[in-house]
């Protein structure tokens, strides 16, 4: 069979199961919202303002703590370097810690390894600093970088926009390469020590190609889920590469998150009637086990006249349940609540 044929199958497959159609407009929009935001939440910063940030991560002890990495009270660090730009919360909102200044150009991902490492996905650069992953302790030490510094490119340790990281529970890192929708498009698969493994994708939309893979996500059962934003849908392959199946129910995946009872949370920042139709803006929850929406916390602005991002772009889920969306355009984090 084609792949071109395929690829209309399993779209047209993904959404009957998951969603129906009503008048036009697929009814996962108007799926439950059963969460409240919890207004004031980490809502300031002391002395300066919030920068944009897509990157939030909780902490891997259970305390309800979040990480957030955000842009320097700016959407760029370039000009900041006196500037923290990694914060840890606690469940209140107050700042545990605050590390980061001079390192980081312009944090996009975020993950929290079972050590409690945090590592960072810096997708720009500034020719002397950025299109790295970088590996830290708790408290900010540098670990591990990976990637060459201030350069773009394509190569083993050679980035261009990297999005996101992932470490598998055996260790192996995953690095999401390329922001542009014509960029380096491939998922890179490396050692615990950041030895090269393999990598696969390129530009294109079917089953192992991408056009900006955005966000990683893990399940229970070690499948990796990459959020494949620019075709509007998570593709879901196994750690040695191999493509299982695509979702195109989520809209334009900006970020995803899977929990400790893989549920899956997937924040849509930019569909509209033009770039998505038929597709709202905000923040889609299922299982992995069916994909089937079962909650939607909508964007305050569903179908906003621009393309660019409102509400949440990143996404994370605390030990209590709590959802958390990391804000690019309103540059803050909202911490959703259950009614």
């Amino acid at each position: 069979m084609p792949q071109s044929v395929r690829f209309i199958i399993s779209l047209l497959v993904a959404i009957t199961a998951s969603v129906a159609v009503v008048g036009g407009v697929v009814a996962q929009n108007n799926s439950p919202n059963p969460y409240l935001v919890d207004e004031g939440w980490a809502s300031d910063l002391p002395g300066r303002e919030w920068g944009s940030t897509s990157a939030v991560f909780p902490s891997r002890d259970g305390s309800g703590n979040i990480w957030v990495a955000e842009r320097c009270g700016q959407n760029s660090c370039v000009g900041q370097d006196h500037l923290d730009s990694v914060f840890l919360f606690d469940p209140d909102g107050n700042i545990l810690t605050s590390w980061g200044a001079g390192l980081i150009v312009w944090p996009h991902g975020i993950f929290v390894d079972h050590d409690d490492n945090v590592w960072i996905a810096d997708a720009r650069g500034d020719g002397v600093r950025g299109h790295q992953v970088h590996k830290f302790t708790p408290e900010g030490q540098l670990l591990m970088s990976l990637g060459t510094a201030g350069v773009a490119g394509k190569g083993r340790n050679v980035f261009d926009q990297p999005n996101d990281i992932l470490v598998s529970p055996n260790g192996s890192i995953f690095v999401a390469d390329g922001h542009p929708q014509d960029g380096n498009n491939r998922i890179i698969k490396f050692e615990a020590d950041g030895t090269y493994i393999k990598e696969w994708g390129e530009t294109g939309s079917n089953p192992g190609q991408f056009r900006t893979p955005h966000a990683l996500a893990m399940d229970s059962q070690g499948l990796l889920y990459v959020g494949d934003r620019s075709n509007r849908r998570i593709q879901i392959f196994d750690q040695e590469g191999n493509f299982i199946k695509d979702w195109f129910q989520f809209g334009r995946a900006s970020g995803v998150f899977i929990d400790q009872h893989d549920m899956i949370y997937v924040a849509d920042s930019e569909s509209n009637s033009r770039s998505n139709e038929g597709y709202s803006r905000g923040i889609r929850i299922a299982s992995v086990t069916d994909g089937r929406i079962i909650a939607f916390i909508p964007d305050p602005e569903p179908d906003p006249d621009n393309a660019g991002t409102t509400a949440a772009e990143g996404v994370a889920v605390d030990a209590m349940g709590n959802i958390y969306g990391a804000e690019v355009g309103p540059r803050q984090v909202v911490r959703y609540v259950k009614r």
